[in-house]
């Protein structure tokens, strides 16, 4: 009966998959009907007058969709440090600075766009923010000479970069896998320092022996909203990041003081009205990734019942790798299984398989920042990320060959950032 359940549990993973490749089904749709699916296959109670016993309504439905609480509690208060920081002009004036710095030359202005939105998006990241940021920083790098396609990779970077450090997405590996704050912080580094290292030679290299130039573009309007912004506000994006990982400070409040320090810096006109109004627009910004966790959450659960785990066992144990060859082999070489919502993707079956593994005995801290690694290639460049589709839609380029342009480069720095990590882990 187990080898029936099994194979059950098996086809609606793949199934899931299949139709999140051709996108024939959303991933915020997807999730939970594989939570009730698999919940189903592996027999877990649908109700039960006992309110300590797992089922399909409480532990699944209920208690998963409240799991990753802490997570949707980071994005919703990082989203709004990214809207203040936008209205009253933090944003447009570290860009403005940058190119002015950079001039017109294209591999200083593009070296200088990938750092400063790399900070830009550490602070606060999601579509609405590359939106942003990328209808700023793309005309003016295609008006200095570099391919509508470079200028898209250099915000893709930028991006993977920040949400490596960004404190708002932190909480979904404290969420995902039961670590400490400061566990999930301490290995950031060796966890980002691969992808930024890669960035700055891709980025070199495309601009030097890649680039196909052209000048032309309509460049956006200064609305002169930055022009009263005092400089010394520039440094609010950093309050949060340094809070978390110098200090410990707990998310929430590390995104308050940011805001308060922004706000401080800054003095608008109508604080509370920005305040206000950033909020409501926040959460509409991350509507759509707070409803994936509430799935991820309901999928955790499912998996990680008594019901289907022990089902599982015998399949993860086969698949937890020994010792560092291994754990470089299995992980680096299934990387792009990251990509299209795949069993590598933290927003997607990721979240479920790598519980199972931790609950099949594998180190939480391997699996984290094995995940973290393989997250680099889904950050830049999986074509369902909705900011990978909005850029390549900016630029009129085609976000396959967005994939086909990035994939080799941040495959090999996840490797090499595998590589690296075994000395640390093992």
């Amino acid at each position: 009966m187990e080898t029936l359940q099994l194979i059950g549990i098996i086809v609606v993973f793949l199934g899931a998959v299949a139709l999140m490749m051709t996108r024939k089904l959303p991933t915020i749709l997807a999730l939970p009907i594989m939570a009730i699916l698999i919940s189903v296959i592996a027999g877990v109670p649908f109700m039960s007058e006992d309110p300590e016993k797992f089922t399909l309504v409480k532990g699944v439905l209920e208690d998963g969709s409240m799991r990753m609480a802490t997570a949707i509690s980071g994005l919703i208060f990082g989203s709004l440090f990214g809207k203040i920081l936008t209205k009253i002009g933090v944003t447009e004036l570290i860009i403005k600075k940058a190119a002015e710095m950079a001039g017109d030359k294209a591999l200083p202005l593009a070296l200088s766009f990938l750092a400063v939105a790399s900070v830009i998006f550490t602070a606060s990241n999601g579509l609405g923010m590359v939106i942003l940021v990328g209808t700023i920083i793309i005309p003016i790098m295609i008006s200095a000479g570099l391919s509508p396609m470079i200028s898209s990779i250099i915000l893709l970077l930028a991006n993977g970069i920040g949400v490596t450090f960004s404190v708002s997405t932190l909480a979904v590996y404290i969420d995902v896998l039961g670590l400490p704050l400061e566990t999930v912080t301490s290995y950031s580094w060796m966890v980002g320092l691969p992808l930024i290292i890669m960035s700055i030679i891709m980025v070199v290299y495309f601009v030097k022996f890649n680039g196909k130039r052209r000048k032309a573009w309509a460049m956006p309007a200064n609305k002169g909203r930055n022009n009263n912004v005092r400089s010394i506000a520039l440094i609010a994006p950093i309050v949060p990041v340094v809070l978390v990982f110098a200090f410990n400070v707990p998310l929430v409040a590390a995104i308050i003081t940011g805001i308060l320090a922004a706000l401080l810096l800054s003095t608008p006109k109508n604080p509370i009205h920005v305040v206000s109004s950033a909020f409501v627009e926040g959460i509409q910004d991350i509507a759509g990734a707070a409803g994936l966790m509430i799935g991820i959450g309901m999928l955790l659960n499912a998996v990680m019942s008594v019901e289907v785990s022990t089902i599982l066992d015998g399949a993860i144990e086969a698949i937890i790798p020994n010792g560092p060859i291994m754990f470089v082999v299995v992980f680096g070489l299934l990387a792009p299984l990251a990509i299209y919502r795949g069993p590598l993707n933290v927003w997607g079956l990721g979240s479920g398989i790598v519980s199972l593994l931790v609950a099949g005995g594998m180190n939480p801290v391997m699996a984290m920042v094995a995940l973290r690694l393989n997250s680099n290639v889904q950050a830049v460049c999986d074509p369902t990320n909705s900011h990978n589709v909005w850029v390549s839609d900016f630029t009129k380029t085609d976000v396959n060959d967005v994939l086909k342009k990035t994939i080799p480069w941040i495959w090999i720095s996840t490797v090499i950032g595998l590589i690296a990590s075994t000395f640390y882990l093992f």
